[in-house]
């Protein structure tokens, strides 16, 4: 009988504690560097250059090897690999804190992106295996949705506070006495189950998964900088398309794929992944614009900025644990999906309506519309996109929504702040000789608007992904004999 069965339940809910902490590292992080690397750039000289590849270090090395590290986490032992993930990023971001020069601290994104890659599938499949039952599944998925979402608003807060009062360096030290939190805590709570992997890993698929990866990710951060006709920008999406096709292909033949495309034939599961791809690609885009608007049109400080995303992030705690996490163990997945989708682009029109002149209470109403719906369908989604797997699969599974949020935030990133610059540079091209400053905001207000829009419509996407693919049923009722269960658990895929 494997630890997931014989744990008491409490300590179940003890290891969740310290599992949302290490995914609240892993989202901070990145949060955190955004905020703090300009100060970062000036204190170390690197160039603007430079600078953006302090961002994408971190993001290749996490985005291209999320599939081996879920793999890993099922060959090795996930809470093994949950420990020495967590200790390793721990050392990273103490490296990047003492960091002398911008190698120094590029060596230490990277690092922390590969054990991020190894901790963020490990994390997730931890709880997968741990919480089966419909009802305390439900609530487990709400704390771990509502912290993985949360965690980039935190971030900037966080972030915004420690380089105004204290050192850019503060944002990569602040990780490691969270990591250390984590191991102590996961050292006595956290079970992990006795199913492995056995075979051997899979490296022709290692090497074309994460190479095809990291040729996208980078794709779409070569868009950013050099613009999406640019032949790094082509060369790179079509290496990366051309490797994740032989990626498919050799999966398809050989006897121990990295990963198993039955993990993604399922078509619940495939539209877990789908439609949190989409709708990251919105988010991630809104959040870079959003701050560009606080800081660059309403001419707030990193402070200000960080502390005027709180209206965004508490409804979002609120949808996925009062919301999502309630209605998840009563009714099927898809309503819950698809109507948080739909109030979520809600809230994306509420942003495109704003203008220069706009209170923050108009900004705070669609900050709230905006996290409530998103927290809503985080919530079933990552909970789909892991049950019903097979134990030894449960790290690769994990691995693929992780991966749908790494991509797409690389495109949201991209494609949106790509979309605002050219609709601003139109706007001020078509209002020339008006008031300088006045038609300067209005512009940037014009570019970001017309990104919004696009946000939407990614956003509407994921809705109609959920409504068309996923098929699950809901819970079914069961008693049970301590009453601290109304469901016994049932696969959440339909058959």
């Amino acid at each position: 009988m494997s630890n997931r069965h014989t744990a008491p339940r409490s300590q179940r809910w003890k290891a969740l504690l310290f599992i949302s902490i290490a995914q609240l590292m892993v989202v901070l992080d990145g949060a955190v560097m955004n905020i703090a690397l300009p100060s970062a750039q000036q204190e170390l000289h690197f160039s603007d250059g430079g600078r953006q590849w302090v961002v994408t270090a971190y993001g290749l090395a996490f985005g291209g090897l999320l599939l081996v590290g879920g793999r890993i986490g099922d060959m090795v032992g996930r809470k093994r690999v949950f420990l020495f993930a967590l200790a390793g990023f721990a050392i990273a971001s103490a490296i990047g804190g003492l960091a002398v020069n911008a190698m120094m601290l590029l060596v230490a994104r990277a690092s922390q992106g590969v054990f991020a890659a190894l901790l963020a599938p490990a994390a997730l499949s931890l709880i997968s295996l741990s919480f089966t039952r419909p009802r305390e599944r439900a609530k487990a998925f709400g704390v771990f949705s509502a912290v993985s979402i949360a965690g980039g608003t935190i971030g900037l807060i966080a972030g915004g506070l420690l380089t105004q009062y204290l050192n850019w360096r503060y944002a990569m030290f602040v990780l490691v006495p969270i990591a250390v939190v984590g191991i102590l805590g996961a050292i006595r709570t956290v079970h992990d189950t006795a199913e492995r992997h056995r075979s051997r890993l899979d490296i022709p698929g290692v090497l074309l998964a994460s190479l095809g990866l990291v040729a996208v990710v980078y794709g779409f951060s070569a868009a950013e900088g050099h613009g999406w006709t640019a032949s790094l920008t082509i060369g790179s999406f079509i290496a990366g398309v051309l490797l994740l096709a032989a990626f498919i292909l050799v999966q398809a033949r050989v006897s121990s794929p990295l990963l198993p495309l039955r993990v993604l034939t399922e078509r619940n599961r495939a539209a877990a992944y789908l439609s949190v791809g989409l709708a990251i690609v919105g988010m991630f885009g809104m959040f870079l614009l959003l701050s560009y608007y606080f800081q660059q049109v309403k001419e707030w400080s990193p402070v200000m900025a960080g502390l005027a995303f709180m209206p965004m992030a508490v409804p979002q705690a609120v949808g996925a644990t009062q919301i999502g996490a309630r209605l998840a163990h009563r009714i099927a997945p898809r309503p819950i999906m698809v109507g948080g989708y739909l109030v979520t682009a809600v809230g994306l029109v509420l942003l495109a309506l704003l203008d220069a002149d706009s209170g923050f209470l108009e900004i705070a109403i669609a900050e709230a519309v905006i996290g409530l719906g998103i927290g809503t369908a985080f919530m079933p989604a990552m909970s789909i996109a892991t049950h019903g797997v097979e134990p030894r699969d449960a790290g690769v599974a994990s691995a693929m929504i992780n991966s749908s949020q790494q991509v797409g935030g690389s495109i949201g990133t991209a494609l949106l702040n790509t979309v605002a610059t050219s609709s601003a540079a139109g706007y001020l091209v078509s209002h020339a000789g008006s008031a300088q400053v006045h038609v300067q905001n209005q512009a940037l207000v014009h570019g970001y608007s017309v990104a919004y829009w696009l946000a939407t419509a990614f956003v509407l996407a994921a809705a109609l992904a959920s409504a068309i693919m996923v098929n699950a049923g809901a819970p079914e009722h069961a008693p049970t004999r301590e009453g601290d269960d109304a469901f016994d658990a049932v696969p959440v895929a339909a058959h």
